[in-house]
């Protein structure tokens, strides 16, 4: 237990962090961040702080959806856009292609990382997930169509606010998946050792 508890709290914070790397290179961001980003430019509110916010209320979306939060979905609500917002403060915006796309691909290398930590920790799911889970579970959608719905929706509203889209929307779109395929069982603490071990042969 403790190691998993200490796990969720590493890739929580290296999530927002990897985001954070992301937003200052400045070459386009995922979904949820280009939208966070968006009410940011709106409100003058820190992106960080906008997406603990955002966080909070998807998560009151899964009350029609009769979801159940666990301990890791209300630790990514208050973690993750702090460490954002930390990061942010400390590291200023990336200048030059060559420095901004380095930036920007260790930014998902980090995300996917954490991915698997937060994840492998088995806590629950984030509150962005669990949305989409819930509504495959409730509405009988498939998975690849609940997340292009939603995901497909806060690009567009968060571009529309002033949300940078970009390559790195691209780049992060393609990259995630296969990168987080690979991080997680190395770092799913539900397998057994043997299992992880020859995963990663």
């Amino acid at each position: 237990m403790p190691r998993r508890v200490l796990q969720l709290l590493v890739g929580l914070f290296l999530y927002g962090a990897g985001c954070a790397l992301t937003v200052q290179a400045g070459l386009g961001v995922d979904p949820w961040t280009v939208f966070a980003q968006g009410l940011s430019v709106r409100t003058g509110v820190g992106i960080g702080w906008i997406t603990n916010i955002v966080g909070f209320f998807v998560l009151l979306l899964w009350i029609p959806l009769r979801q159940k939060p666990g301990i890791g979905t209300v630790a990514n609500i208050l973690l993750v856009g702090t460490s954002m917002q930390l990061v942010i403060g400390v590291v200023p915006p990336v200048t030059g292609f060559a420095a901004q796309l380095a930036t920007l691909l260790g930014g998902i290398l980090l995300v996917a990382i954490a991915s698997g930590l937060y994840i492998g920790a088995r806590f629950g799911p984030g509150p962005r997930d669990g949305l989409m889970t819930g509504m495959n579970a409730r509405l009988g959608w498939p998975i690849w169509l609940c997340r292009a719905l939603v995901e497909l929706s806060v690009l567009l509203i968060g571009w529309l606010l002033g949300g940078t889209v970009g390559i790195g929307t691209v780049l992060f779109a393609v990259l995630i998946g296969p990168l987080v395929h690979l991080a997680l069982p190395l770092l799913d603490t539900g397998r057994r050792p043997a299992a992880v071990a020859e995963q990663a042969a």
